[in-house]
């Protein structure tokens, strides 16, 4: 018994040892609570979408004109054989359009019960990472056509992100309305 002593005696002094010198857990830093969306640009503004507000991020597709429509409705793409309404969001906005070529810009694919839409925007940046403690209620710059669809803003390096809803967008009768009599 003496022989399987003095090896447990050995660990044993080297596990109170190994406590003594170790160093002290690290301190706990208050966890910042988070917001995320996916980051777009629309006439050279930031904006975010909620994430469950987009389905799909896309290059914009080959798409057939449709005749009898307003001007900001580009047309409509099959995808994955469902026909996808393609929306120039600058264009039913009627805020300028950036000078990036149809090649450069994106689709934001949203469904919002039986409405399917692509928004077609300049770019899309990704998903977007915000601290909930930055939100603003009222983001100063917000085009007035795009106001009723901004439902705050996420302050991060000086520059404010607004909320964009496409829920809101996909619910707004002049969206709905695009038959050109």
């Amino acid at each position: 018994m003496s022989a399987q002593a003095a090896p447990f005696a050995v660990l044993t002094d080297i596990a109170a040892r190994s406590r003594s010198l170790a160093a002290g857990l690290p301190e706990q830093q208050q966890a910042v609570e988070l917001w995320n969306g996916i980051g777009f640009v629309l006439a050279g503004e930031r904006y975010v979408a909620p994430m469950g507000e987009v389905t799909e991020i896309l290059h914009v597709p080959r798409f057939t004109h449709i005749p009898g429509v307003r001007p900001f409705l580009l047309g409509a793409a099959n995808v994955r054989g469902r026909l996808l309404p393609l929306v120039d969001l600058a264009g039913f906005f009627d805020i300028p359009r950036s000078s990036r070529s149809q090649r450069e810009r994106r689709v934001l694919v949203v469904e919002q019960g039986d409405i399917f839409s692509g928004l077609v925007v300049d770019s899309v940046l990704g998903m977007q990472y915000f601290a909930t403690d930055s939100f603003k209620d009222s983001p100063e710059g917000v085009p007035e056509n795009v106001r009723p669809f901004v439902s705050g803003g996420y302050e991060r390096n000086e520059e404010v992100w607004k909320v964009f809803s496409a829920v809101d967008l996909l619910e707004d009768e002049r969206f709905l309305d695009v038959a050109q009599w």
